[in-house]
């Protein structure tokens, strides 16, 4: 890739307005929608007006070859250093293009992200070429939703791809690292870099060979982490070369010594559920760090299977033979039982530094959470340092019921008291708690002006119960809800 090319080229693309948000309101939402299901015809039915957000719709997101003409209206005196830098291809009086070239934008930025086109885009054929190099993804996407958006001094994009995390570690880090094994991939991670302006040490090497002897605020990663025998074909953007969930495990027990002091390692993972409890499995290889799990989703080995090989164009309807297909399903769904992993969990992991005593804590959440999630992940260590506290200490805090909590309850009509009574969330994890009276009402007395304990006795004496057993009965819950977030120090 010619980084010459990317001041001029991102100049062309801002004077053509090729933004996320004018893209997507030149698609209109349904052909945006077809257009995320590889469908390309109602996007052409869109963007038939020649003009150069049209055209650049049609060549890079679309992949529909264009007149030269239009080219070279859309991109001024760039069409021929283009093709020099394999960006597009010129045939007669046709271009198309050789990479896909994506409006991408967060809160701040409109951004643009080069990576390998997507394949398979109208149910055509295909075969995914083994160092091909992804674009945005959902994968991409959950990752930055799950980062920690605070200023920091160093980070680290552990296999950067197409340089995605990078972009957004550079809005609020002092200098980013992105490291990767695949040449295609650094290539076009530094393309995209260049291409927005961005300043990232993008370097060659695996896992953290290239960062030797280095430490960082802050490490994001969504490592290749298929579940394989690692046998056979490797696509290098999901396939590690280690059999089973290895490189989590290498990622999470060498993260530590990569961390500053209460530095963050994030990681978007899959792991393997064997008769070991999944939370016991990841727990032990943890050392050096709080450790911070949600299991998100869980797929049968079977599911699994058929999903990533359709991913990379097995599938007969993909253009995959049917004898292939079927014997490679036999033996990777075979060793999955060989090894006893009875499903697949995918989810985030969280480390945050610690010389003390690790703090695990590891949560099943398949349910909808408040996007991005980044900002509670932090949230998750203060409110786990404030539950943990001693009982004596406890009591002498002085907690506010957080401001997005509500109580729901539920009972007989005309009954005096409810029969239950739920404090949910409604940001975050989106949680909820089913307590007692005694509980509600203390947490709807938590307004930061009292401790804890006073509350409580003052609850009790209003029941008609005595303070000691009160406080006894209701502690366990109390924690729960400060080590959620329900209840939070003042």
């Amino acid at each position: 890739m010619d980084l010459d090319l990317a001041p001029d080229l991102s100049a062309a693309l801002a004077a053509a307005t090729y933004t996320y948000d004018q893209v997507a309101e030149l698609l209109g939402p349904d052909a945006h929608a077809a257009l995320q299901r590889n469908e390309t015809t109602p996007g052409l039915r869109r963007t038939a007006d020649g003009s150069p957000l049209a055209t650049l719709t049609r060549l890079f997101l679309l992949q529909t070859p264009v007149s030269l003409t239009a080219a070279e209206g859309a991109l001024p005196g760039l069409v021929e250093r283009s093709v020099a830098a394999g960006l597009v291809d010129v045939d007669g009086d046709q271009v198309r293009a050789l990479l896909d070239l994506r409006p991408y934008a967060d809160d701040l930025l409109d951004l643009w992200v080069a990576s390998d086109l997507t394949p398979g885009m109208d149910g055509t054929p295909y075969r995914t070429r083994p160092d091909h190099v992804l674009g945005v993804s959902s994968a991409s996407t959950s990752l930055a939703q799950l980062t920690i958006r605070d200023d920091v001094g160093s980070a680290l994009d552990l296999g950067t791809g197409c340089g995605v995390q990078s972009l957004h570690l550079a809005e609020h880090a002092d200098r980013v690292v992105g490291t990767d094994v695949n040449p295609r991939a650094l290539a076009l991670a530094r393309f995209t870099c260049a291409l927005n302006g961005v300043e990232a040490d993008i370097r060659d090497g695996s896992l953290f060979e290239p960062v030797a002897g280095e430490r960082f605020d802050l490490i994001v990663t969504n490592p290749p982490f298929v579940i394989s025998p690692a046998t056979g074909e490797r696509l290098v953007y999901r396939d590690s070369g280690m059999p089973g969930d290895q490189v989590v495990e290498r990622i999470v027990r060498a993260a530590p010594g990569h961390l500053t002091d209460g530095g963050w390692c994030q990681i978007l993972a899959n792991w393997a559920i064997t008769d070991r409890p999944w939370d016991e499995r990841l727990g032990s290889w943890v050392t050096g760090a709080d450790a911070y799990a949600v299991q998100r989703e869980v797929l049968d080995p079977a599911a699994y299977v058929e999903m990533w090989l359709k991913d990379s164009g097995a599938h007969p309807s993909t253009g995959g033979v049917p004898v292939s297909y079927r014997r490679r399903y036999d033996e990777w769904l075979g060793w999955l039982e060989a090894q006893g992993v009875q499903g697949i969990g995918f989810g985030w992991l969280n480390l945050h530094r610690t010389d003390a005593s690790p703090r695990l804590s590891f949560t099943e959440w398949p349910y909808e959470v408040e996007q991005p999630i980044g900002a509670h992940v932090t949230g998750w260590h203060r409110d786990a340092e404030a539950a943990a506290a001693g009982a004596d200490a406890l009591w002498a805090t002085r907690l506010h019921l957080a401001a997005d909590v509500v109580q729901e309850t539920q009972g007989a009509a005309g009954a005096e008291d409810p029969g239950t009574i739920v404090l949910r969330q409604q940001r975050g994890l989106r949680r909820a708690h089913q307590v007692d009276t005694v509980v509600a009402a203390v947490a709807g007395a938590c307004d930061g002006d009292l401790p804890l304990g006073v509350i409580v006795d003052a609850v009790a004496q209003l029941t008609g119960a005595e303070p000691g057993p009160t406080r006894a009965s209701c502690l366990g819950q109390l924690r729960e809800l400060v080590a959620d977030g329900f209840l939070r120090p003042t």
